[in-house]
């Protein structure tokens, strides 16, 4: 395969909605370069994108494929990206490393949830965006109400460079507005044909074009100037208006294709060539110190790895965006992450499972590569000359469903480890969390469909069966007044024995707080939780009543019981302990006297200080559409949620509330099931808040029956 230089590289992802027809057009832009010669279909099974097993048997996108197809000496990766909302990591990842994407519109259906999703992604990452809208072939194709739609959730950017002559049963031609033309394409594909528009459709074409016109010169002040002159632009003055209108996201193009029938595919082939940009024509990427990269081939190499997947026979497969400079065949690059080096063994092109060799890559382009030892998705690698560079990562989205998971078979639980530790690599989606203090492995992702098919991989691929629970919820305890409390742990059992009495105050901890003033401190240790808050443990001791060496003990015996606090087992946090008297024996104290009394103390004390417990609060961010807001909120108001704003941001209204992760189980099923799957939501941690009343009272004594239970 030959070398295609910056200027000859345009990167596309393709995105919307699931059965937009995302893969069916992936499939003729392929036959179209060349790169096969024979189309797959998904009811066949057979396609280049929808090659892996849970992929056929599902008939849609799991994971991303990265493709490339050949047109007119250009080089075109395409990145052919799912549509369901529970693996949108993969168009995070998608358009990162594209500079434009086509968004499918199936004409039957208009904008469907998946649209509207991918859209405001696009928005959030000013992605420039072009709109194709397929199945025109279709006989409950809509295209005008498609566009009302489409004008509706886009803008008023949304412009027509075709429209279709006979959408429906029979679709074979359009009216190109750029080329003021009408193509008719051949049954089953073919070389496309040029003819006058007839005159039937000239009033509508010309008035069509003029708006076309006037948009592109709206991107461009001298456009703009020669518009109002002239009335009109030239073919070179449109193309110039229209791809600056793209990449600052002024104007959508809508192009009409039947991906199914390769209708259409060689001329939107050939707008991608001519008037999207290529990889040096946009703002560069940044890197963490703020550094840009110019996308030039004689820089010093920087790649970003933005997918990582397992493929047979071959194992490990990185992706990688070229960002600077050149890479070559055995060359040694740097893991900026880390420092360590790594050889660049083989370099691929890939189009689904196919690869094929390459000896140099260059900036702008795509390739994949193997063999790499220690470097993993959002890692980059440089080259010797810039080995500190680090590309801004991918922010993958937050997970949003949670589950408990375990092997069905317990002698399995170190596989059932490797396993998820792997996938977790694959899907940056997907978060495994060994939780000590919840006893359970959580596994969490963007939605139960996402665990599901993680759940499908491990039983069907990797033979272990495992067990999905609801996932325990990781309270904390504090306290609320002061409080004290003396023990004395005393014991004998024939020769030595133990002895060991310790007196203690504990007292909320907040921030600025004034010591305690009834007994002098003597010293004073402020240990940071891991599980957030603080311990301040202070020795208020006079008169050597305990000695100094037993305070690390009498300390080790708190911390012990703060891991595992008295009221549920959870972690205890915010407390001052004040140990202000006690009691020796000359021959039966030891460490482990004071180290019992010590815990046995801050339990009592800590039960008679007011305790409360602590439940993690998530500030929820839900986007829905309007005529579904009256149904979200109640059902938010059902799980104790805190409605702290709302925002409006186009058709769709965002609901900004705080709610507790004990109301969070399973939420994405049931605001998918609300709102017939339209709407979406976003959870971030925010702070711990005590629990009302009623449901401290139901947590305890649900922790009184465990206890017995466990007896």
């Amino acid at each position: 395969m030959k070398v295609y230089q910056t200027n000859q590289i345009r990167n596309i992802s393709l995105i919307g909605g699931a059965k937009s027809g995302k893969t069916t057009l992936a499939e003729a832009m392929l036959f179209q370069g060349g790169i096969i010669t024979r189309k797959g279909t998904v009811e066949d099974k057979n396609t280049v994108s929808d090659y892996r097993e849970i992929e056929i048997e599902r008939q849609n996108s799991v994971y991303s494929t990265i493709m490339y197809t050949e047109f007119a000496g250009h080089k075109i990766n395409i990145i052919d990206t799912p549509g369901f909302d529970d693996f949108i990591g993969e168009v995070y990842a998608a358009l990162k490393v594209t500079e434009t994407a086509l968004m499918l519109v199936n004409a039957q259906n208009g904008v469907e949830v998946g649209t509207e999703i991918t859209s405001r992604l696009t928005q959030k990452f000013a992605t420039p965006l072009i709109v194709v809208v397929n199945q025109l072939e279709h006989e409950k194709a809509n295209f005008d109400e498609t566009i009302r739609q489409l004008k509706v959730t886009l803008g008023s950017g949304v412009t027509l460079a075709q429209y279709p002559v006979n959408a429906g049963q029979g679709f074979n031609a359009v009216i190109d507005l750029l080329k003021m033309k009408m193509i008719k394409f051949p049954a089953g594909g073919g070389k496309m044909e040029e003819v006058d528009i007839p005159e039937e459709e000239k009033d509508k074409a010309d008035e069509l074009f003029a708006t076309l016109v006037e948009n592109a010169a709206e991107n461009d002040e001298t456009l703009m100037e020669i518009f109002f002159e002239k009335g009109t632009l030239t073919e070179e003055e449109l193309q110039k208006g229209i791809k600056l209108g793209v990449m600052n996201r002024g104007l959508f193009p809508v192009f009409c294709i039947s991906a199914k029938q390769d209708l259409g595919v060689a001329r939107l082939l050939e707008f991608i060539v001519s008037s999207l940009p290529a990889p040096n024509e946009v703002l560069g990427m940044k890197t963490l110190d703020g550094k840009e990269l110019k996308c030039n081939a004689s820089d010093p190499a920087s790649a970003l790895i933005f997918k990582t997947s397992i493929e047979t026979h071959l194992g490990e497969v990185s992706y990688i965006k070229l960002y600077a400079g050149e890479i070559t065949e055995s060359m040694d690059m740097v893991n900026a992450e880390n420092s360590n080096k790594e050889r660049i063994s083989q370099l691929f092109v890939s189009y689904g499972k196919n690869r094929e060799k390459i000896e140099k890559l260059v900036a702008g382009d795509i390739a994949s590569t193997i063999k790499l030892k220690s470097a993993h998705t959002n890692n980059t690698l440089n080259s010797l000359k810039n080995p500190n560079d680090i590309i801004q990562p991918i922010a993958f989205p937050e997970p949003k469903f949670r589950v408990a998971i375990k092997a069905k078979n317990s002698t399995e639980d170190e596989k059932l480890g490797s396993i998820l530790t792997e996938m977790s690599k694959v899907d940056k989606t997907l978060i495994v969390e060994y939780s000590k203090e919840l006893k359970q492995i959580i596994l969490q992702g963007q939605g139960e469909l996402h665990l599901n098919i993680a759940r499908w991989h491990m039983e069907k691929l990797n033979k272990i069966e495992v067990e999905f629970l609801a996932p325990k919820i990781p309270y904390r305890e504090t306290i609320t007044k002061p409080a004290k409390s003396m023990y004395r742990h005393k014991k004998q059992s024939g020769g030595a024995g133990q002895f060991g009495e310790v007196h203690m105050m504990v007292e909320p901890y907040t921030v600025g707080m004034v010591p305690q003033k009834e007994f002098p401190i003597r010293g004073t240790e402020e240990h940071e939780l891991a599980w957030g808050g603080k311990l301040v443990f202070n020795s208020c001791i006079v008169g050597g009543a305990i000695d100094a060496r037993f305070l690390p003990a009498i300390l080790k015996g708190i911390m012990e019981k703060i891991e595992e606090g008295p009221l549920t087992g959870s972690y205890a946090r915010d407390i001052v302990v004040n140990i202000y008297d006690g009691k020796m024996h000359p021959v039966d104290s030891n460490e482990i006297s004071f180290k019992l009394a010590g815990r046995h103390a801050f339990r009592e004390a800590f039960k008679n200080a007011g305790p409360k417990i602590l439940e993690p609060i998530y500030d929820v961010d839900v986007f829905v559409p309007s005529d579904r807001m009256g149904d979200v909120m109640t059902d938010l108001q059902g799980r104790r949620a805190i409605v702290m704003g709302m925002d409006s941001e186009g058709t769709f209204q965002k609901i900004k509330a705080r709610v507790p992760l004990a109301e969070l189980n399973k939420y994405s099923t049931s605001l998918s099931s609300i709102t017939s799957g339209r709407a979406t939501y976003s959870m971030r941690f925010a702070e711990y808040v005590q629990v009302p009343a009623d449901v401290q009272t139901a947590l305890l004594k649900a922790y009184e029956e465990q206890e017995k239970d466990d007896e």
